[in-house]
């Protein structure tokens, strides 16, 4: 949606190791925000954005604006399944309705040979995932590492909201998720156990814990935590709301870093 960071540029190397042309989509999408949502604040500075895509070598860039990909109220949207109505989906009611209808249009639309998601947004890539396969769309999806800072905060272009005092409160994401990996490779493997770690260690100054759940692949509860259990966790900072996940075999250590 813009306001381009290093997490969104590393996704544009991982395009250009996998195609011989690059197209970077810029569209801040009014169907996936709710009625109390930041979509009349949320951060554009297409100048900015063009010189950083241009820069990393982007091939081209598709900006339409609302009455391009919209010149109707759309009746006919693309609903996802059960697997939409936890975490997120309970949280923000017809966000991956949205989601899902803008990425079906931007595939239509561009038709690439393979696409490249972040994996920050893990539930939102598990539904685009099942969207190309349930739908049979003819291009390949490749999921990439979440981009952190140095203190291991996740790039997201909502952290630009954060003033100093939450900025530093931000980092009860990343807390909680180390917390709750230090715990199972501990030997901890009850997710109710590990769910507690993870939301005590969430807490603090200015900081409001959502969830902190523990799932499969397919965005299923487990019931018995392992190597490929994936931790979420949401939290409210001020008036910026974060999202977070590790993958518990690999560690949030392992993701790749970038100096502030």
């Amino acid at each position: 949606m813009g306001y381009l960071h290093e997490g969104h540029l590393r996704l544009v190397d991982r395009a250009r190791e996998l195609a011989q042309r690059v197209v970077l989509s810029i569209f801040v999408n009014p169907l996936q925000f709710g009625p109390h949502e930041d979509l009349s604040r949320y951060p554009r500075d297409l100048p900015r954005d063009t010189k950083l895509a241009t820069e990393r070598g982007v091939d081209c860039l598709f900006v339409p604006d609302a009455a391009a990909m919209y010149p109707a109220e759309p009746l006919i949207r693309v609903v996802p399944g059960a697997i939409a109505d936890t975490l997120e989906g309970t949280a923000r009611p017809g966000h991956f309705t949205g989601v899902l209808t803008v990425v079906t249009k931007l595939l239509h639309i561009v038709e690439p040979d393979v696409a490249v998601f972040g994996r920050k947004d893990f539930q939102q890539a598990t539904l685009v995932r099942r969207l190309v396969k349930d739908l049979d769309f003819p291009v390949t999806l490749e999921l990439a590492p979440t981009v952190r800072e140095l203190d291991g905060l996740a790039l997201s272009s909502r952290n630009t909201y954060l003033n100093p005092d939450e900025r530093r409160s931000a980092l009860a994401l990343p807390r909680a998720l180390r917390a709750l990996e230090q715990a199972w490779r501990g030997g901890e493997a009850e997710p109710v156990r590990l769910q507690r770690a993870g939301l005590e260690a969430m807490h603090g100054p200015g900081v409001i814990p959502e969830y902190c759940a523990l799932i499969d692949e397919n965005l299923q509860t487990v019931t018995r935590v392992t190597a490929r259990t994936v931790a979420v966790v949401a939290a409210r900072i001020g008036k910026t709301r974060l999202l977070d996940n590790v993958v518990l075999g690999e560690g949030i250590g392992a993701d790749p870093r970038v100096a502030p």
